[in-house]
């Protein structure tokens, strides 16, 4: 690094050392070696030369961030100006990767083409066309990554299609306030406070976007080409079990699987196993309990014969039974049209249910609700048929999932999250008799004046 980029991180407290070299270098490109960044070197009639910043910038960015960038950059209205130093260039990756709540207030407002005050209310549309940029342009650096991680899920079919893309940007500004599905006009910067304090995927969305367009570590790593920090999760978790796939038939898309694995307890989100698909495995309930059966906490997605896309997370592994169970964590989702996802009201206990081959019990898997009236209610015999309920006491805010009440199903898929559990046994399991787990049968024997053949040959069981 030359003496430029020296005396530019130099002037800059608020970078790491590591991250001085990198934005440094990447303010040096900008600027073309000069102490100040004009507009027109950064933006070309209002989006990112590509010739300039091919490098950094260019085929990475979606327009509207890039006009969100400028302002905050260059300021907008009569308080433009035709240049901006390394500080403020550094100001904005740093509050937006790391940036404390007022510090990401400020980069939203200013983004948005407004002084940060108080008193001033951001219009709800803006908000959302600003998250929408941000998730975009995650989703073409994704695209673009060359990491194992990513590259698995592209050669698989996933794609990242703007309506999908549009959804994901909805679905993260939806929670800025007001009723989820009729938000706000405007929004108060108390509102837009608290959005921002626990809304955790916009985020880490900010946080890989900036990463990346700072040129940040570039050496390599699972989301687009850096590296991420080790204590961050990864929106995008690792397949496995595709690979040997061949003609696997992709239903959902990449940003679908980032919003649904942002939700996931984050012990689990940095990996998927592949366990089921209706197209793969063939429309068999049979088929589809044995592969699921005791396999850890696991997603439930499903396709309607209306397009509509929805699914569950099941906190408990799937085990055959007459009764509800399962843990809080779990919770309903809708993906398309809408995302959604519905946590536990604690009401009721009834997270979970799968039985098969009984006379006085539905034969089936439930998620919610109660018999007859269920979240999600998938039909063993025929196996594809399907319903979803208008309420559901168990989830909160729930709404009917499916277009309509009965479905029929298109695609399913069932997917372990985490690390599949291991089933510990007792080494002594194989030395413990029948009679041992039945003391009744054993009292039986004593009183005929019977003893067991091995009783003497066997060690006690250990304690």
């Amino acid at each position: 690094m030359g003496n430029t980029s020296k005396k530019l991180a130099a002037k800059c407290t608020l970078l790491t050392k590591d991250e001085q070299k990198y934005v440094a270098a990447t303010f040096r490109a900008a600027s073309k070696n000069s102490e100040r960044i004009r507009e027109d070197d950064l933006i070309v009639s209002g989006k990112v030369d590509a010739v300039l910043l091919e490098k950094f910038w260019g085929p990475q960015i979606d327009p509207r961030l890039a006009q969100y960038l400028s302002n905050f950059l260059f300021g907008s209205g009569q308080q433009k100006t035709p240049s901006v130093e390394f500080n403020r260039f550094a100001e904005l990756y740093v509050y937006n990767v790391r940036g404390t709540v007022d510090e990401r207030m400020i980069v939203t407002y200013n983004s948005l083409g407004k002084d940060y005050n108080e008193s001033v209310e951001l219009p709800y549309q803006l908000i959302k066309e600003y998250c929408e940029s941000v998730a975009s342009t995650y989703i073409k650096m994704v695209k673009a990554s060359r990491s194992k991680r990513a590259r698995i899920w592209l050669d698989k079919g996933f794609r990242g299609r703007a309506s999908h893309v549009q959804a994901l940007g909805e679905a993260v500004a939806a929670t800025v306030g007001g009723d989820l599905d009729s938000p706000h006009h405007h929004c108060t910067s108390d509102q837009l406070s608290k959005w921002l304090e626990t809304n955790t995927l916009l985020k880490q969305l900010a946080e890989l976007v900036f990463v990346n367009l700072y040129g940040i570590d570039r050496r390599g790593g699972d989301e687009s080409p850096v590296q991420l920090p080790p204590t961050m999760p990864s929106l995008l978790p690792l397949p496995e079990g595709l690979e040997s796939m061949p003609d696997y038939p992709a239903f959902i898309d990449l940003s679908h699987i980032a919003w649904l694995n942002s939700y996931l307890p984050q012990k689990h989100q940095h990996k998927w196993r592949f366990l089921f698909s209706s197209h793969i495995h063939g429309e068999s309930f049979a088929t589809m309990a044995g592969r699921i059966l005791d396999q850890g906490a696991s997603i439930i997605i499903i396709e309607d014969n209306n397009g509509y896309i929805f699914g569950g997370y099941a906190a408990q592994p799937w085990s055959m039974g007459p009764s509800f169970y399962g843990g809080e964590d779990s919770f309903l989702f809708s993906l398309a049209p809408r995302m959604r996802a519905y946590p536990t009201t604690g009401f009721n206990d009834h997270y979970q249910y799968i039985n098969h081959h009984t006379k006085t019990l539905p034969n089936g898997l439930i998620m919610g609700g109660q018999f007859e009236f269920c979240g999600i209610w998938l039909n063993a015999d025929p196996f594809g048929e399907g319903s979803c309920a208008e309420s559901c006491s168990t989830y909160r805010g729930y709404r009917r999932l499916s277009k309509d009440a009965t479905f029929h199903v298109r695609s399913l898929e069932v997917w372990g999250v985490g690390d599949k559990p291991v089933i510990e046994t007792d080494e002594d399991d194989r030395e413990v008799s029948v009679l041992d787990t039945n003391p009744e049968a054993k009292a039986i024997l004593e009183m005929a004046g019977k003893t067991r053949h091995s009783e003497g040959l066997r060690e006690p069981p250990s304690l």
